[in-house]
């Protein structure tokens, strides 16, 4: 359960009662329990958060029929050609990917989800999407605009924040 800003433990930043640190409150507690879905995902299909990361960003590609080429995955996730490679291998070997030639471009290859790799993602989220929609339905008409520009701010300022400075080292 996520804690409030005026109960024990409840807010590290912000002082006070205060629905909007509730509200931060409850994003943090839903990107927690989004962050622990990913990890339990990714242990039930066999692979690591990068490779359900990677096959997530395929298949969306998928559905937008904006096909998903190895470099734009690679920017995709940050990680280098070389360690796109392997990823890539791993799960071509597992069945959840495949290279094959780019429609347009026959010099060059994307990347595809297998029927297999599908059937495992409708399986095991099917029913909680389901369950997501239900959810939202449930939020009134009326709120929801102002819910949907609440998480787009959000999204584009955690897009947008600059990493911290370097940390420097404590004083002996």
């Amino acid at each position: 359960m996520v804690k409030s800003a005026g109960e024990p433990g409840g807010s590290y930043w912000y002082d006070g009662e205060d629905s909007a640190v509730d509200l931060l409150s409850a994003l943090s507690g839903f990107r927690a329990a989004d962050h622990e879905l990913r990890r339990r995902l990714s242990a039930g299909m066999e692979m690591n958060s990068t490779d359900l990361s990677a096959l997530r960003y395929v298949i969306a590609h998928e559905v937008g029929e904006d096909p998903a080429t190895p470099q734009a995955l690679a920017r995709h996730l940050g990680i280098s050609g070389a360690s796109t490679s392997k990823l890539l291998d791993r799960l071509t070997a597992s069945g959840h990917l495949e290279r094959v030639p780019h429609p347009r471009d026959g010099r060059s290859r994307i990347v595809v989800a297998t029927d297999h790799a599908h059937a495992q993602v409708r399986e095991r989220l099917g029913g909680m999407h389901e369950r997501m929609l239900a959810i939202a339905r449930e939020v009134p008409p009326a709120a929801r605009p102002a819910i949907i520009e609440f998480l787009r701010a959000m999204a584009t300022h955690l897009d947008t924040e600059a990493p911290p400075e370097e940390l420097t080292a404590p004083e002996v």
